[in-house]
């Protein structure tokens, strides 16, 4: 059928996607090769998984750019953000889910959406007709990849994305942890104790970098080289960077007490957040890394609380691949030289969850008008929606273009502030004030 949209890739920005079409009243046909066909990064077959963290970042709709995606999205009606709701764990003020719960209730809901279906099929080439959107995501396969190679002229770009390792919460001795978000935030008692909170002194923290330094890593291709995005550090990078990089960074002791010695300051602290509603496994926060299994078991278990650590999941290291989007997307996500085709997701050079399902929202969007016969106006740049594809379909610089999270730097400069506003907590609201605004005003005349 002419008029059915195709999705490649069933990730986050393809569910979503198909979402936004399928509610537009558009046919969808997710093309999503696993589990027949596998990743390295991905253990199941459901739609919208998480690999990585299951933090979606902060929900501060009005001090952050994030949480104004959030919020934007929301308006949005998006269903990976109403599931993420749903499936919402204590994090203090970030948005953090039970990844499981969390990309089932994803795929039961588009399964059973009358308008969708699901194929698993891999698709290796790009269609000469039709109507497609690519969300392939960073883990495109080697076939699809020398497609769009062929196709753009171009070598699609590439960085290393390291993950983080999971532990099962009844191995970690609480004798030495203790429950705490930093600064005690949150308006529950719940959320005030999301993290769980592991103390170092100054020999237990040199002791770490000089293992963390000498530790075994995993090796790179002959002819790779690593062009890691700087959100998403591995922590052997981070320390070679300075041997106190870390305790300014993911290991930071600010905001905590220790219960167990409330007299003595850490030196540095590692932070465990819930990984699913069960609470029986915790993940450790901006622990990426690209050490090999056996050593990152030896290293982590040098952490105080955690020297009889299980390990529900380890680190580990896998290549990313993104589109030089400046040069090969317009401003509706379209491949300039094959215009029935749309990316989006982390193909594109967004990065992070909500960046990604933002651009699959848009997509889906913009290829429901177009199926429909219809053109929708540009999204303002001054939403976090508009700022992020504006950056990467033209905003950025080509020759150095990266991977991009969404932030306020994207956002064109707030003028004439009421009431005199001065500072950056200021700015921000100015930010989103107007964006939320006109946000709303663009989802009416959309409609």
């Amino acid at each position: 059928m002419t008029d059915t949209l195709h999705i490649v890739g069933g990730g986050m920005a393809g569910s979503e996607a198909a979402w936004q079409a399928a509610s537009a009243g558009i046919d969808v046909v997710i093309h999503e090769m696993r589990p027949q066909t596998g990743t390295f990064a991905h253990k199941t077959g459901d739609l919208a998984e998480m690999v990585c963290s299951n933090s979606f970042r902060s929900d501060d709709d009005e001090q952050n750019a994030v949480g104004l995606l959030h919020w934007e999205m929301r308006a949005a009606g998006s269903l990976i953000m109403d599931m993420a709701d749903t499936h919402r764990l204590p994090a203090g003020g970030a948005l953090a889910v039970d990844r499981e719960a969390f990309s089932q209730g994803v795929t039961e809901r588009l399964m059973r959406h009358p308008k969708i279906r699901r194929e698993g099929s891999e698709i290796t080439s790009l269609p000469e007709d039709g109507h497609w959107i690519f969300a392939t995501g960073p883990l495109t396969s080697d076939a699809l990849g020398q497609a769009i190679r062929a196709e753009t002229g171009a070598e699609a770009l590439a960085f290393f994305d390291a993950i983080a390792p999971i532990v099962h919460f009844d191995s970690i001795d609480l004798s030495k942890a203790w429950f705490q978000s930093r600064y005690d935030k949150g308006e529950t008692e719940e959320e005030r104790t999301a993290y769980l909170n592991c103390p170092m002194d100054r020999a237990q923290y040199e002791a770490f970098i000089d293992a963390l330094l000498a530790a075994e890593k995993t090796a790179f291709h002959e002819g790779e080289t690593a062009g890691y995005f700087d959100g998403c550090l591995p922590i052997e990078v981070m320390a070679e960077r300075g041997r106190e990089t870390l305790r300014h960074g993911p290991m930071k002791p600010v905001g905590l007490t220790n219960p167990h010695a409330p007299d003595i300051k850490a030196h540095a602290i590692v932070q465990l957040r819930r990984d699913n509603a069960l609470g029986t496994l915790y993940n450790i926060v901006g622990f990426q890394t690209k050490m090999k299994y056996g050593a990152q078991a030896d290293v982590f278990r040098m952490i105080p609380g955690l020297e009889n650590a299980r390990f529900a999941r380890l680190g580990g290291i896998h290549r990313n691949t993104f589109l030089n989007s400046p040069t090969l997307l317009d401003a509706e996500l379209r491949l300039r030289s094959k215009p029935h085709i749309r990316f989006a997701g982390q193909v594109t050079g967004v990065e992070g969850y909500v960046e990604s399902s933002a651009m699959g929202l848009l997509a889906g969007r913009l290829a429901a008008a177009a199926i429909k016969g219809r053109s929708l106006p540009a999204v303002p740049a001054t939403t976090a929606t508009g700022a992020l594809v504006t950056h990467i379909t033209g905003g950025a610089e080509a020759k150095t273009f990266q991977p991009m999270n969404v932030n306020f730097g994207l956002f064109p400069p707030v003028e004439g502030l009421k009431g005199g506003r001065r500072g950056r907590r200021d700015r921000y609201k100015g930010y989103t004030d107007r964006a939320k605004a006109d946000w709303t005003a663009w989802l009416g005349a959309e409609g």
